[in-house]
């Protein structure tokens, strides 16, 4: 699914850096090593988003134990490998296999238990896992559940740049998924050295780009691999502008209308209030929580 666009939208002003954030090792699951990019303290700044992890690792000691069955309510999960294979099963009957270039796009809703394991024993596994929050009236509604193949994720070629599309819109080419009221923005973008690339942006909307491969400029500032730029809410902007530096450059580009709602979390709950979070520690104890 692909589309050529060779004349880029303009972007008159584009938004600065406002910070460049280095990210935290930590591990998850059954001990699964990764990167914690967007941290707890940031959650506030880029509602509504409330956290992304990067793992890559050619070791299989880093991933082999999986994430086994855990909770979720209030929210929803976006994985999207870059290489590797991974089995999902959840509570609500769910399955799927997430493989190269693949996205799995979970809403928890009211709650749903659910596994992620590595179908490999050997070779890298690579990717992302993104928490997009959900507004408070939504916060309650059933489990889902989607699968995207790679091969189902419309593509933008430019000269020098090739964009996948997985959520929101670029250059008129529509992403794999649309939400209406966080209206998220997520771009693999592939661009090529020196290649420029525009993205408009609703001046209202939270932004960040995180890079995974080479480097960028974003206005006047250098942003390296393995780091996230929060992009300033500068009045009057109406987009981005990045330039790969001297070799190709891989990131991902990623923006969304804020809810403006109290965040309270515990854990893999993310409700509006702490009497919330404590019905959804109830109900996951008494086994009431993916009813």
């Amino acid at each position: 699914m692909t589309a050529t666009n060779t004349q880029p939208a303009a972007v008159t002003l584009g938004r600065e850096v406002e910070r460049i954030v280095a990210g935290q090792p930590t591990s998850d699951g059954a001990g699964v090593k990764l990167t914690r990019v967007l941290t707890h303290d940031l959650q506030q700044r880029l509602d509504p988003f409330l956290m992304l992890d990067a793992f890559g690792t050619d070791s299989p000691d880093d991933y082999t134990g999986g994430f086994p069955d855990h909770p979720h309510r209030g929210f929803e999960t976006v994985t999207y490998m870059i290489d590797g294979r991974m089995r999902h099963r959840d509570s609500a009957g769910h399955e799927g296999l997430l493989s190269n270039g693949g996205v799995q796009w979970m809403t928890a809703g009211r709650g749903v238990i659910h596994s992620e394991m590595p179908e490999q024993h050997d070779g890298r596994m690579e990717g992302f896992q993104l928490w997009l929050n959900l507004a408070a009236a939504d916060k309650m509604r059933p489990a889902w559940y989607r699968d995207i193949p790679s091969g189902e994720i419309p593509e933008l070629r430019q000269p020098c740049a090739t964009v996948r599309v997985i959520a929101g819109a670029s250059h008129g080419v529509r992403g794999a998924m649309q939400r209406e009221r966080t209206e998220p923005l997520l771009l693999d973008l592939h661009l090529a050295p020196g290649a420029v690339f525009e993205q408009p942006l609703p001046a209202a909307h939270n932004a960040f780009v995180y890079v995974y491969r080479g480097a960028l400029a974003i206005g006047s500032r250098p942003v390296d691999t393995q780091r996230m730029a929060v992009l300033a809410n500068t009045p009057g902007s109406d987009g981005v502008v990045l330039r790969a530096l001297d070799a190709p450059a891989r990131a991902l580009l990623i923006a969304g209308a804020p809810l403006g709602e109290p965040i309270a979390q515990y854990g893999p709950f993310v409700m509006n209030t702490r009497d919330e979070l404590m019905q959804a520690v109830h109900d996951y104890q008494s086994g009431r929580l993916a009813a």
